[in-house]
């Protein structure tokens, strides 16, 4: 699923927004730049949503980190600032769209699909390699048009690996997406998922995921071995 990081101090418009949000993407959020970009380079971020004025990292400073550092993330400014040269620095330093306060949340929606339209990065739930196929929109994994039961944490625990395929992916980063950062679940219930998920997997011969020690795990493509 994509992930959307939303930098906010603003505590009400970011909660706010979060849930807004979560209802179609896994969301993040981050209180100022600095923070949102120890983020960014701890996890698979597909698009940045942000505020201009933040204590310790404003919105521009932080985009112009990412663009330096040659990171081509689609970024959101959402802003109270409304001046055309608010709007002018932001585009000179790389940002993708300008969206002022107060929030419709309805066309932060279609900008945001958009946007990741724009990226190549789909929001469809659906996955095809080979043979293999995942449809989340209805939890259906089929190989060779047979269908494989998956419960639903097993599914979004594949489907999150198979998004991005030959990327480690840590144990923690995969324990907050798929279970939330308020769950329980701990790193051998990762180990157990997956152990499942290799079983029902045994004769699929278009991916294999591949423990990565110390780390996590990782998809890896057949014809990219």
């Amino acid at each position: 699923m994509v992930t959307i990081l939303v930098v906010e101090d603003n505590e009400h418009t970011r909660l706010l927004t979060e849930a807004r949000l979560k209802k179609y993407y896994n969301v993040v959020v981050a209180e100022n730049g600095s923070e949102a970009l120890d983020i960014f380079y701890e996890r698979q971020i597909d698009l940045i949503i942000a505020d201009i004025m933040m204590p310790v990292m404003d919105g521009y400073e932080m985009v112009k980190y990412l663009r330096d550092n040659k990171e081509e993330v689609p970024v959101l400014f959402l802003t109270a600032k409304s001046t055309f040269e608010d709007k002018r620095q932001g585009f000179e330093l790389g940002i993708d769209d300008y969206v002022t306060k107060p929030i419709d949340y309805e066309e932060l929606l279609l900008r945001i699909k958009a946007l990741l339209r724009r990226a190549n990065i789909s929001s469809k739930m659906k996955i095809n390699i080979g043979n293999f196929m995942m449809n989340e929109n209805n939890y259906l994994v089929q190989y060779n048009n047979r269908g494989i039961e998956f419960t639903k944490r097993e599914f979004e625990l594949l489907f999150k690996l198979l998004s991005y395929p030959n990327r480690v992916m840590t144990k923690m980063q995969l324990l907050e997406d798929v279970w939330g950062y308020e769950s329980k679940a701990s790193e051998d219930t990762i180990k157990t998922h997956i152990n499942k998920i290799r079983n029902k997997l045994k004769g699929v011969d278009e991916f294999e995921i591949v423990s990565v020690k110390g780390l996590g795990y990782k998809v890896v493509v057949a014809d990219e071995k």
